[in-house]
């Protein structure tokens, strides 16, 4: 019996343009800030219409691979931020269907860590931004969405101040999935506020002295304190994250 092959999936030339482009970028043959050939000569370079150019480069903008700086026509080599990163990963996260208590696992296990590397790296800036995070989350106490804003901000000032990329870019997917239900928890737990604002001192504390094993000690409780709240909320934990 001979074996039979399904056929191949046609994609259309704007995405080969698109992956001819990317792997260029991927393996460094572009770099950052080096600027593409004008639409017209990229067309004759790859043998398609210059239409099918600017699809591609239009999808390459979209996924911040490439942009167009001011008073320039043509497109410059950048790079996705973390932020860009992590809502793609976020966004098949929730596509999957997470729920709250898989998040809230996810953070017990990452940010610990985090937090002690972050006591052992880092510079005087980062302590700066962190104090800062921890300062307009107590003085906008009337504020949820602010209050939302400035827990996250602090979040991402410790994976910043690690000084480790990879994971800077693990724990921001879970810190945009954490905040729809930061919002509810603050909004429903009258002790919500003071109990984020007390972690998030002693945690600068402890960063502040290079103390990694305090800094541990107390993001493994603050990240505790996130469950309790969320079951004095009424967040039912299995639920998915919309």
């Amino acid at each position: 019996m001979s074996v039979e092959f399904e056929q191949l999936p046609l994609a259309p030339a704007y995405r080969k343009v698109a992956a001819a482009i990317t792997e260029r970028i991927v393996s460094r043959a572009l770099r950052e800030g080096e600027r593409l050939p004008p639409e017209t000569e990229l067309a004759r370079q790859l043998g398609v219409n210059r239409s099918t150019v600017r699809e591609a480069l239009r999808e390459l903008e979209c996924s911040g691979l490439l942009e167009r700086r001011p008073g320039s026509k043509r497109m410059t080599v950048s790079r996705p931020t973390h932020g860009e990163v992590a809502r793609e990963v976020s966004r098949a996260l929730a596509l999957h269907d997470v729920t709250f208590l898989e998040v809230w696992q996810a953070l017990s296990h990452f940010e610990p860590p985090i937090a002690e590397v972050a006591a052992r790296e880092r510079s005087a800036a980062d302590l700066e931004r962190l104090a800062r995070a921890h300062s307009l989350f107590g003085t906008e106490n009337r504020a949820t969405d602010q209050a939302v804003h400035h827990t996250a901000e602090f979040f991402r000032a410790l994976g910043a101040a690690a000084h480790n990329q990879v994971l800077a870019l693990v724990h921001e997917p879970l810190i945009q999935l954490l905040e729809p239900s930061l919002r509810d928890m603050i909004d429903q737990v009258p002790q919500a506020r003071s109990r984020i604002a007390a972690a998030q001192r002693r945690i600068l504390e402890a960063i502040g002295a290079r103390d990694s094993e305090a800094a541990r000690a107390w993001m493994a409780r603050h990240i505790r304190d996130f469950r309790k709240g969320y079951e004095l909320a009424g967040i039912e934990l299995g639920h998915r994250i919309a």
